[in-house]
């Protein structure tokens, strides 16, 4: 089979093969310069990305310092307030603790909340201690363990204290 192209016949087998040639040789040509092979043939993965020249980078870590409670167990006068509810109705206390921690007001109906509340401001605000002691100031001294969670909550929410750190990375 034959066509005509610019009054020259040429067979279609001989324009297909030049035509793949032409591709080919285009294509290698092209893709070469993209692709990055070894000499086992694999290729290289990417480790670093082309820059400007030197870069740096600021790493900034903002953490909450922590400490000691801010006042202590039985330092239930220090806020008058605090020291008249919690000795007329502890649990009324309790739901208003639950509340300003962001926990739902059925929270201290639940048994074992309020040691679960103890234990997730000591967490939060990095405060010393051990799960043991929250569990002996609970069980122990309820009253008083409720008392001192919803000073501590006014004090941190009031004053909250950061410590930030900056570290500057240059490559």
């Amino acid at each position: 089979m034959y066509i005509m192209v610019n009054n020259n016949n040429y067979c279609v087998n001989c324009v297909f093969i030049y035509l793949f040639i032409y591709l080919f040789i285009y294509l290698s040509i092209k893709l070469n310069g993209f692709l990055i092979v070894n000499k086992d043939m694999t290729e290289l993965p990417v480790v670093t990305q082309p820059g400007l020249g030197v870069t740096t980078t600021t790493v900034t870590t903002i953490t909450q310092t922590g400490g000691d409670w801010s006042t202590g167990l039985f330092d239930f006068c220090s806020d008058k307030t605090v020291c008249l509810v919690g000795t007329m109705c502890p649990a009324c206390l309790e739901l208003n603790l639950s509340h300003q921690y962001g926990e739902c007001l059925c929270l201290p109906l639940l048994p074992g909340s309020t040691f679960a509340l103890r234990v997730g401001i000591r967490e939060k605000y990095k405060i010393r201690g051990s799960v043991c002691e929250d569990w002996t100031a609970v069980y122990c001294c309820w009253p008083f363990a409720v008392c001192q969670m919803v000073r501590e909550l006014k004090t941190r929410i009031k004053s909250q204290i950061f410590q930030v750190s900056t570290a500057i990375e240059s490559s």
